[in-house]
């Protein structure tokens, strides 16, 4: 991690990486502050899930490295693929269909920025 940045992740989350990717889209490059505003009207448990995380490398932001809390911008995002849990479902003629139940790590870097 690079000076003057600080970081959150959640790791594990139980949601598709391809259904978090478009809500950091609404967020990327914006600051802390819009992006809160941003994703707590959003309903879907992706948004929950980032605001979370955003919220958490705010506070480390504040309470750990001293920086002001408005100043703060996100520098980078980004979502990566988790372990599958594999189950199975009944299918046709007594067979059964596999289903992956997919998780993400969620990474946010935040940067005091002017």
């Amino acid at each position: 991690m690079k000076e003057g940045t600080v970081s959150a992740k959640h790791m594990g989350a139980r949601v598709s990486p391809k259904k978090v990717a478009p809500v950091m889209d609404l967020i990327r490059g914006k600051s802390v502050e819009k992006a809160k505003v941003i994703l707590a009207f959003d309903t879907s448990k992706p948004a929950k899930m980032i605001l979370k995380v955003l919220k958490s490398a705010e506070a480390n932001a504040v309470n750990n490295n001293k920086m002001d809390k408005s100043k703060l911008v996100i520098k980078e995002l980004w979502v990566g693929a988790g372990t599958m849990a594999k189950r199975m479902t009944p299918g046709a003629k007594g067979r059964a269909d596999p289903i992956l139940k997919r998780t993400s790590h969620i990474y946010i870097n935040l940067l005091e920025g002017k």
